[in-house]
């Protein structure tokens, strides 16, 4: 019988932080994507959370209505008013915690050079992380077709990464 003054410590999770502008699109698939990818593998050793890293990012807006269609495409139900955007200007703990730091653009990497709690961390657009060159552009104001087709290459680089991303995480 265990004493049960002796706390056991849990190994810390590995902290994934995903980046984009406002985080109500192409984060917030991401960050599903990747958590349901991570449940379906019964990968519990990994915490996923997602912000928006631009000047117009705020706390508290609601997924956009196109990347909530786009997820219940692809079998992931999320209600809309439970999944917010966070602003990384004001949690900064979020990039301090990270491990990895996955953003959807170049710009978006550059734009962590103003955070000091960036320094030294493991930073990759998706599409660097999964050995491909480029960006995944903003499909705001573009339309279903445009956030589908991001939800193709978001899914296709964290396929891509998935054992990569494994295997840091270890």
């Amino acid at each position: 019988m265990q004493n049960p003054d002796i706390l056991v410590s849990q190994p810390s999770p590995y902290n994934i932080l995903i980046v984009c502008h406002a985080n109500t699109s192409r984060s917030v698939m991401a960050h599903v994507l990747l958590e349901k990818m991570l449940v379906d593998r019964d990968v519990r050793h990994i915490d996923v959370r997602s912000g928006g890293i631009a000047i117009y990012a705020r706390d508290g807006m609601i997924a956009s209505l196109d990347a909530y269609f786009i997820l219940q495409e692809h079998g992931i139900q999320i209600k809309r008013d439970e999944f917010v955007s966070t602003d990384l200007k004001r949690h900064r703990e979020l990039i301090a915690d990270a491990d990895l730091i996955l953003t959807m653009t170049n710009e978006q990497k550059s734009m962590l050079d103003a955070y000091p709690e960036a320094d030294g961390k493991a930073a990759f657009t998706l599409k660097e992380f999964a050995g491909e060159q480029g960006d995944i552009e903003d499909p705001a104001m573009q339309g279903e077709e445009a956030f589908r087709a991001r939800m193709v290459e978001i899914k296709r680089c964290l396929e891509h990464s998935f054992d990569d991303l494994l295997q840091r995480a270890t």
